[in-house]
């Protein structure tokens, strides 16, 4: 497949550190192009980012890479982590930038696209943005943290984000180096046991004792 992966000025940085791990960039061909502010968001957050060998840096400024071209067939575009200044120049149209205009370009073709927020809360704005980007065709897919399994730590949580994105793009197995998703399915299955464990005095666990069956206490009154 042919990606490319456009980090912005929003906060995430670890993010696109998993998503950027987690592809099988021997398998696949993929252009990263980071923002100005981008690249100053990394430096805070992880000091160093880590670009994989075989992953093609572009300039943000350079408008003679391939991908800003509708001529040029490419699979999948993720913005991660998409500020909302860029999610409103996207829906506006603004394309003065390579990424910008590939994400323009995205949209036209009606190539996938996905954008992935995490700055709360919205404002009306934002939610119009949303809305326009939505409806041009885009996926919104905001960087929510799942808390359905336990977790053990913040890494943890942007992986689970990461392996979203993947099977957004186009099917996991396709993307993700190998054995990436065997080690998250292992984890994920040692912590079901523990997903819906729910305090049997409680009054969801009493309700759900009398629906599968349980005695019936009378009511002291």
């Amino acid at each position: 497949m042919k990606l490319v992966i456009a980090p912005t000025g929003a906060s995430g940085t670890i993010y696109l550190q998993r998503l950027l791990a987690q592809i099988d960039c021997a398998a696949n061909e993929v252009h990263l192009v980071m923002s100005g502010h981008a690249k100053q968001v990394a430096v805070q957050e992880v000091d160093q980012l880590v670009v994989p060998s075989g992953v093609s840096e572009h300039a943000e400024n350079d408008l003679n890479v391939p991908f800003v071209s509708g001529s040029a067939r490419f699979d999948a575009m993720v913005i991660v982590p998409c500020s909302m200044a860029t999610l409103g120049r996207v829906a506006s149209g603004c394309s003065d930038t390579a990424l910008l205009r590939a994400a323009d370009v995205f949209l036209k073709e009606r190539r996938k696209l996905i954008l992935v927020p995490r700055e709360t809360p919205w404002s009306l704005i934002h939610a119009r943005n949303v809305v326009t980007l939505l409806e041009a065709g885009a996926i919104l897919l905001p960087a929510v943290p799942s808390k359905m399994l336990p977790i053990p730590s913040s890494g943890a949580f942007s992986i689970k984000s990461d392996c979203r994105i993947l099977a957004r793009i186009a099917g996991e197995t396709r993307v993700q180096k190998p054995g990436v998703r065997q080690i998250e399915n292992r984890r994920m299955a040692s912590a079901a046991p523990n997903r819906f464990r729910i305090p049997p005095d409680s009054t969801l666990g009493a309700h759900i004792a009398l629906r599968a069956g349980g005695p019936r206490r009378r009511s002291a009154g």
